[in-house]
């Protein structure tokens, strides 16, 4: 949960997966609409990685109420993965 104007940094922890991931990208969509609303969630995106953490730019989120779907695509040893996260704003 997130409340209305507050800027998160998240982290993804990629081990379970693999390691080192690069080729990092993040979309953030209204959930369930799946609206892309990437450039509004993060207005500077972009992630970074250290090891096998991913740090995300910060997510501001300005609608209460509001249901959002982040999802992470990453490589890690020639596989492509997704991971995703629901936000909720309050």
């Amino acid at each position: 949960t997130q409340r209305q104007g507050e800027a998160i940094v998240y982290k993804v922890t990629t081990t379970d997966w693999g390691t080192s991931p690069t080729s990092v990208e993040v979309k953030g969509y209204l959930d369930p609409q799946r609206e892309d609303i990437t450039s509004t969630l993060f207005p500077t995106n972009s992630p970074t990685v250290s090891g096998d953490i991913i740090t995300l730019s910060p997510c501001v989120t300005n609608t209460p109420n509001t249901l959002y779907k982040i999802e992470v695509k990453f490589l890690s040893g020639g596989n492509t993965f997704i991971y995703p996260f629901r936000v909720k704003c309050e």
